[in-house]
């Protein structure tokens, strides 16, 4: 192979997801004929991240392009330190090492010239001798600067494996000083433990490092995986001869290798048997426990840990709630409730019944009355001097609770007090000290939050879960709202009347048109007070354009909604011209364009921009944010590595290595806008998004909407949608435990 020395003077393209670059490098020392009077040459292959200003030596060869001719082809690089007084500056100003910007790089360089890499490494607290460097200061570039350097001896082996090397810091970060014992040793523990890391990738590592197919490790790793995405799907529990099937599928490995590889990880504490009878999900009737016939997936059905314990704790807890003393309050206001709010024969059932049964659920549609029925509730309790508390599953959906009812309500951790490093404050030997507790939008609620929950829950606490489980089920693991319904166990209110006040809005009539299986009405251009719309779009392609059209022009125009802030596109899928990642670089590119006063950063393949619109993807306990949490970008800081984001005005700071938790949210999921409402609502529905087109998507998508909603699509998907009533099942067990607790009393 041929040789190439250089310093790295420009970054024209870099891909996260494979590490492939196409550099600019200024050639050092002997030039090939070939450059001719060039002094920089273009080098393209899979690397490591590199940094304007580091030095690198390529191995590799030389190609001829059609269009822009000579390049490198790397296929090996090894960084080096730059020996001059200007490589130096430009590599330690370069953002490489966090705390030392431009100014301070020539600062320091100033002060001890070619000497300054070996200060750092051998004399760090000579430091103190260039300007403006104090202890504080001194510590926070040592500190980057060591982690720089184990950052890169890990990213070079891993490159050397051909693995991605934009989750190094990542790696780091969990493992410290062990980062490359453990990469080396056990690359599995990389899939467990690192948000970002998946089976595949963990396994290509494996595999390069010469791990055999069928060795024990990959095998629990590949089980694990399997389980893990089906939580992912909402299942809490795999039926054990589909998971054997799906992980010797994944694995192309003989399927008797799996279930010694379950026992294995049954006595590691990492997953749990049990015996259920179940039917294949998507079926119109789904059936747990036990019964009569042959099962499809015989009795034997397997939980990763902690959905095994969720699962039976929040049956034996609703059980022990169930059965506590209800609050005795005077039999006067049971027979009539008195109170200033005018309540409907099945209202005034749904607060009589909160006030008689320690659990109780209240569901409906929109502009059914919930809200009402919570109003008169509080009226009466407060009246009583009955303690409430208000709680939702996000912290939107826990905003748009308080400005309902009037009352401060908060996040289900919020409630709980979590911290990150204490765990739950409230819990079952510390319950919540209140007499009442409504907890709304319950259909979002998934398994483990809501054991932790219930498990905080004090006996003679009574408990009203609201919600509407025509929608779409929690988007982790669990249908804790449906499954509690089918139990039988609890009171139970539907509501089922349109309000005058809401029958006249489009939106909720024709929610509801859509929830019976109907057609909605269309609105015209002469309609007045028109709130539901149709744009006509055939293809994808067609859609993309239409969906940036009316959300950046026409709405504005006509309705004087702001774009970026009361605007929301909700798409059933992610990929394709009218999915979210699509829609979101056309908004992006609208909304938020480029400008010179805008700092902007391409980070894990996205481009993050100063001003954008993202969401939070994965709960974050430290940082206090939740997945659904939407913000803006305030700050891009290139010297620190850091993005700032601002949730409802509180600021909140990301490492670059963070940032595949953030996406743009210009356009989002329809799971992901789940409690959420906004202003104006755009929903693309074409046939193209056919797998995706259900009767509660769609109901889901367009309750989202408060004033307008758009669909962006033909008549004939949305006929499709409106007519796929098949509820897709998951696997869950707790209304048959909740059953089995009845039979124990």
């Amino acid at each position: 192979m041929d040789s190439l020395a250089g310093l790295v003077s420009g970054i024209v393209y870099y891909n996260a997801e494979n590490g492939y670059c196409v550099l600019r490098v200024k050639v050092e020392g002997h030039k090939p004929l070939l450059m001719g009077d060039r002094d920089e040459v273009v080098v393209v292959g899979n690397l490591p991240q590199l940094t304007p200003g580091e030095s690198v030596r390529f191995q590799g060869q030389w190609t001829r392009h059609a269009k822009h001719g000579w390049q490198f082809q790397s296929e090996f690089c090894e960084q080096i330190l730059p020996a001059t007084i200007e490589g130096i500056r430009r590599y330690l100003g370069s953002g490489l090492i966090k705390g030392i910007g431009p100014a301070l790089a020539k600062r320091i360089v100033d002060t001890f010239g070619t000497e300054t890499l070996e200060i750092l490494d051998n004399q760090p607290q000579r430091l103190l001798e260039a300007p403006n460097i104090g202890k504080n200061r001194l510590h926070r570039i040592l500190q980057a600067w060591q982690e720089q350097k184990q950052i890169k001896e890990l990213m070079v082996f891993l490159h050397s494996h051909e693995i991605s090397t934009n989750l190094a810091i990542k790696v780091y970060k969990q493992y410290g000083q062990q980062s490359l014992a453990i990469v080396q040793n056990d690359p599995y523990r990389l899939a467990q433990d690192i948000y970002g890391v998946g089976f595949k990738t963990a396994d290509k590592l494996a595999q390069s490092l010469g791990l055999p197919e069928d060795h024990p490790s990959r095998i629990e790793a590949g089980i694990l995986y399997t389980l893990n995405s089906m939580s992912d799907e909402g299942h809490v529990y795999a039926p054990q001869q589909l998971l054997v099937e799906k992980t010797a599928a994944l694995l192309g490995v003989p399927a008797a290798l799996i279930p010694p590889a379950l026992d294995r990880l049954a006595k590691n504490g990492k997953c749990i048997a049990d015996n259920l009878i179940v039917t294949i999900p998507n079926s119109k009737q789904k059936t747990s426990g036990v019964s009569e016939g042959s099962p499809p997936y015989g009795s034997s059905v397997w939980y990763l840990t902690p959905f095994y314990y969720s699962e039976n704790g929040i049956a034996q807890r609703l059980s022990a709630l169930s059965q506590a003393e209800p609050i005795h309050f005077e039999s006067a206001h049971l027979g009539r409730i008195r109170l200033d709010i005018a309540l409907t024969d099945e209202q005034e059932k749904a607060v009589q019944l909160a006030l008689q049964y320690p659990i109780t659920i209240l569901t409906g549609g929109p502009g059914t009355g919930k809200t009402t029925c919570l109003k008169a509730l509080i009226q009466f309790l407060e009246a009583n001097r009955k303690t409430c508390a208000f709680v939702s599953p996000t912290g939107r959906a826990a905003k748009r609770l308080a400005e309902a009812t009037g009352r401060p309500a908060s996040t289900i951790h919020r409630l709980l007090g979590y911290s990150p490093k204490e765990g739950f404050k409230y819990h079952a030997g510390h319950p919540l000290p209140i007499d009442f507790l409504v907890v709304d939008e319950v259909s979002m609620l998934d398994m483990v939050v809501a054991y932790a929950l219930f498990r905080a829950i004090q006996p003679g606490t009574h408990v009203v879960l609201v919600g509407d489980v025509d929608q779409l089920p929690s988007v982790a693991a669990g249908d804790v709202l449906r499954d509690i319904i089918n139990s039988g166990r609890f009171p139970v209110t539907k509501l089922t009347r349109i309000f005058r006040q809401a029958e006249g809005s489009q939106i909720i009539t024709n929610a509801h048109r859509i929830n019976h299986g109907e057609m909605p009405l269309f609105s015209t251009g002469e309609d007045s007070g028109a709130d539901f719309f149709l744009f006509p779009a055939e293809t994808a392609e067609e859609a993309g354009k239409w969906v940036e059209e009316v959300v950046c022009r026409r709405i504005p125009a006509r309705f004087g909604f702001d774009p970026r802030q009361q605007i929301q596109v909700l798409s059933p899928m992610y990929k394709g011209e009218a999915g979210v990642h699509t829609l979101n670089s056309r908004l992006q590119s609208v909304l938020n364009p480029p400008s010179t006063q805008k700092t902007e950063k391409i980070l894990f393949g996205q481009l993050f921009r100063v001003g954008d619109k993202v969401m939070q993807m994965q709960n974050n306990y430290d940082k206090n944010v939740y997945n659904g949490d939407i913000g803006w970008i305030k700050c891009i800081n290139a010297q620190e590595n850091t993005l700032t984001v601002l949730f409802d005005r509180r600021a909140v700071e990301y490492d670059w290595s963070e940032a595949d938790q953030l996406a743009l949210a210009y356009a989002v999921s329809v799971h992901k806008a789940q409690g959420s409402e906004f202003p104006a609502v755009v929903i693309p529905v074409i046939t193209a998004h056919y797998m995706m087109l259900q009767r509660n998507l769609l109901y889901t998508a367009v309750t989202r909407a408060k004033k307008l909603c758009v669909l962006v699509g033909n008549r004939r998907a949305v006929g499709i949608a409106v007519r796929n009533n098949k509820v897709t099942q998951r696997f869950t067990a707790l209304d048959w435990r909740l059953k089995m607790e009845l039979e124990k009393d």
